[in-house]
C-alpha cells in the first residue's frame, strides 16, 4: 500500500489554488486591470491570440496609451506577463500576443511579418486605445515582430523598446537614425546573441557596434543611459545594459524597468509611477507554486489509484536491487552524466539535417529534442545489452529490471500501468486547465511553462508520443536496474542522474560568459538557451520515474507518466513551423 498519497494530493491541491491566486491578484495588481484572452484574424486568415490587459478607468471614452509587447522564439505570451504587468499598472492598455506559429496562434512560425503587423492593427482597432499613444515592445524576435509592425505601420506608433534585439539582422528592416521611431534598446551585458544581433563578440560591446552606431546617428562609442536624437522628431535613442543574459531579461527588475522608463519619457498620459516600483516577482511565486503543486497532484493521484481495486495489482514492493555495484557503478554514473551533453548538439545539427518540419512532425526544435532522445535510448540500449551479457550476476527474478516476471509481460499489465499514468498526469491537466479558466494564469517560472494544449497541438502531441515514449522506456530501465543501489530507489540520486550532465554543461557555459563575455560555445546561443530548460525538465523525470517504480515494483507507470509529461511540454510550448 502506497503511504501518505492523500497529503500530497490536497497539498499538491492547495499549492495550485494558493499559487493561482497569488498569480492572479498579482497579474490583475489587485483587481485594478482586467486580463481578457483575446484572438483576432492576421493575414491569410490566420488566428493570432493574446493577453489583454485593461486598466481600471479605462474606457472609449477615456482610452490610455497602448503597448503591444512580443515574447521571442520558441516562447509565447505568458513569458512577456512580467512586463504586460508593470505596463498595466502605469495605465496602459497592453496586448501581450503569441507570434504566428506560437502559443495559440496558428502556423507557421516566421510568417507575415511574425503576425506583428496584425497584433498592431488589432490594438489600434481598440476604442480604449489612445492612437497617438502606442508603444511597441519586443524580446529576441519578439523585437523582429515589432519592427515588421512599424514597418506596416509607420506613423501607426510613438515608440518601441527592443529587449535583446536588433534592427535588420535579415528578419526585420535595418535601422537608421530617423527608423524606427524613438527606440530604445535594452540590450543586457550578457546576451548570448550579440554575435546575430549586433556584431560582436560580447554584448558588453555592444557599445562599439558599428551596427548600432548607424541605428543611432553616430560615429562615437555610444554611451548607455544618454539621450541621442530628440523624442518629439520621433528620433530619440538610448541604451540600457542591464547586468543580466538574454533569457535574464525576464526575470530583471533593471530590463523591466528600462523598458518602463522609456515609454514613460516617449508616451504621454498613463499613471505616474516609479519605474523601480514593480510586482511582478509575486506572479512568477505564484506561478511556481503551480508548478510544484501540478507534481504533487500527479504523485498523489498516482498513489491514491494504487490503492484501489483496479490498480491494486501494480501496487508492489519492489525486489531486491541487481544493478552494477562499485567502480562499475560509478563508471556507469559518469556515462550516464556525459553521452546526453555530448551527444547534445552533434544529435541537434543531425536532426536538421535530416527530419524537415513536416505534417506529422512539424516543430523544429522538438524534431530536434526528439532525435536526441531517441539517438540516445539507443545508445542507453546497447550498453545496456552489454551490461546483461557481460555481468556475472545477470538479472534474473523480481524486479531486478523493471519489468521481471513473465506477468509483467503480458498487456493487460502493461495497459494497466498506461491507465494508471494517463489518470495521474490527466488529474494534473484537469488542475491546468481550472487554473487557466479562474485566473488566466499558467503554471511556469521564468520561461520554463507548462501550457495547456489546443486542437492542434494535441495532435502533434500524439505523435510525438511514441518516439518521446522510448526514451523514457529505456531511461527508467537504466535507473531501476543498472543503476539501482538499495532495495528503495534514492529520488535524489535519480535526479542527479538524469539532470546532472546539464547542470554541469549550463556551470560551464554560463561560467565561460560571466568570466569573459561569451558562452563556451560562441557559436550555438539557442540551443544553450534551450538546454535551460532540460535541467528542470530532466529532474521531473526522474521523480516520476523513482515515485512511481517505489511503488509498483516495476519500470511502466513512470515511463508512461514521464513520456506523457514531456511530450506535453515540449509540444505545447515550441513553435510550429508547418501549418496543420
Amino acid at each position: 500500500m502506497v503511504r501518505r498519497p492523500a497529503g500530497l494530493f490536497w497539498l499538491g491541491l492547495l499549492l495550485a489554488l494558493l499559487g493561482g491566486l497569488i498569480a492572479s491578484l498579482t497579474q490583475t495588481a489587485g483587481r485594478t486591470i482586467a486580463v481578457r484572452d483575446v484572438r483576432f484574424m492576421g493575414a491569410n486568415g490566420n488566428q493570432l491570440s493574446a493577453l489583454l490587459y485593461i486598466p481600471r478607468g479605462v474606457t472609449a471614452a477615456k482610452p490610455a496609451p497602448g503597448i503591444l509587447a512580443v515574447h521571442g522564439y520558441i516562447n509565447s505570451r505568458e513569458v512577456q506577463t512580467d512586463f504586460a504587468i508593470e505596463f498595466a499598472r502605469r495605465g496602459y492598455v497592453v496586448l501581450s500576443m503569441d507570434q504566428a506559429g506560437h502559443g495559440y496562434s496558428d502556423a507557421p512560425a516566421f510568417a507575415n511579418g511574425f503576425g506583428g503587423p496584425a497584433g498592431l492593427a488589432y490594438l489600434r482597432s481598440l476604442d480604449v486605445v489612445d492612437k497617438n499613444n502606442i508603444g511597441l515592445e519586443g524580446h529576441s524576435m519578439g523585437g523582429w515582430t515589432i519592427l515588421n509592425a512599424a514597418a506596416a505601420f509607420p506613423d501607426g506608433y510613438r515608440s518601441m523598446v527592443l529587449e535583446g534585439s536588433s534592427t535588420g539582422s535579415g528578419f526585420a528592416p535595418e535601422g537608421t537614425p530617423t527608423a524606427p521611431r524613438n527606440l530604445g534598446l535594452v540590450y543586457s551585458r550578457y546576451d548570448e546573441f550579440s554575435v546575430l544581433m549586433w556584431n560582436v563578440a560580447r554584448a558588453q560591446d555592444v557599445t562599439g557596434s558599428d551596427k548600432l552606431k548607424k541605428v543611432f546617428g553616430t560615429t562615437e562609442t555610444i554611451t548607455p543611459g544618454r539621450m541621442y536624437g530628440d523624442v518629439a522628431a520621433g528620433t530619440a535613442r538610448m541604451l540600457f545594459t542591464p547586468a543580466t543574459t538574454h533569457p535574464g531579461d525576464h526575470l530583471s527588475r533593471a530590463a523591466i524597468g528600462d523598458a518602463v522608463r522609456w515609454f514613460q519619457q516617449t508616451l504621454t498620459g498613463g499613471t505616474p509611477l516609479p519605474a523601480s516600483n514593480q510586482i511582478w516577482p509575486w506572479k512568477e511565486f505564484g506561478t511556481t507554486l503551480g508548478w510544484i503543486g501540478f507534481v504533487l497532484l500527479v504523485l498523489g493521484t498516482g498513489g491514491l489509484l494504487l490503492n484501489t481495486r483496479t490498480f491494486a495489482s501494480l501496487n508492489r514492493v519492489p525486489g531486491e536491487p541487481r544493478g552494477m555495484v562499485g567502480g562499475a557503478w560509478w563508471v556507469g554514473a559518469l556515462l550516464m552524466l556525459a553521452i546526453p551533453v555530448f551527444t547534445y548538439f552533434p544529435f541537434f545539427h543531425l536532426a536538421d539535417r535530416i527530419i524537415k518540419p513536416g505534417w506529422l512532425w512539424p516543430q523544429t526544435i522538438t524534431n530536434e529534442i526528439m532525435l536526441w532522445a531517441v539517438l540516445n535510448a539507443v545508445i542507453s540500449l546497447i550498453l545496456f545489452l552489454v551490461w546483461r551479457a557481460t555481468s556475472r550476476a545477470r538479472p534474473s527474478g523480481a524486479a531486478d529490471d523493471g519489468r521481471s516476471g513473465p506477468e509483467d509481460r503480458t498487456g493487460p499489465e502493461v495497459g494497466k500501468a498506461a491507465l494508471l499514468a494517463l489518470a495521474s498526469v490527466g488529474v494534473g491537466y484537469l488542475s491546468l486547465a481550472l487554473t487557466d479558466f479562474f485566473f488566466k494564469v499558467d503554471y511556469r517560472f521564468w520561461f520554463v511553462g507548462l501550457k495547456l494544449m489546443n486542437t492542434g497541438q494535441f495532435r502533434m502531441f500524439l505523435s510525438y508520443l511514441i518516439p518521446f515514449t522510448l526514451y523514457t522506456l529505456m531511461a527508467a530501465t537504466v535507473l531501476h536496474s543498472q543503476m539501482r543501489r538499495s532495495r528503495r530507489d534514492n529520488m535524489l540520486v535519480n535526479v542527479a542522474l538524469m539532470a546532472g550532465g546539464f547542470l554541469l554543461f549550463l556551470l560551464v557555459e554560463y561560467g565561460t560568459l560571466f568570466a569573459r563575455g561569451a558562452l563556451f560555445s560562441a557559436g550555438e546561443p539557442l540551443n544553450v538557451i534551450v538546454a535551460i530548460q532540460f535541467l528542470p525538465i530532466l529532474a521531473l523525470l526522474g521523480i516520476f520515474m523513482s515515485y512511481f517504480a517505489r511503488h509498483t515494483g516495476r519500470i511502466y507507470a513512470g515511463a508512461f507518466v514521464a513520456s506523457l509529461f514531456v511530450t506535453w511540454y515540449i509540444v505545447a510550448g515550441q513553435a510550429t513551423q508547418v501549418p496543420l
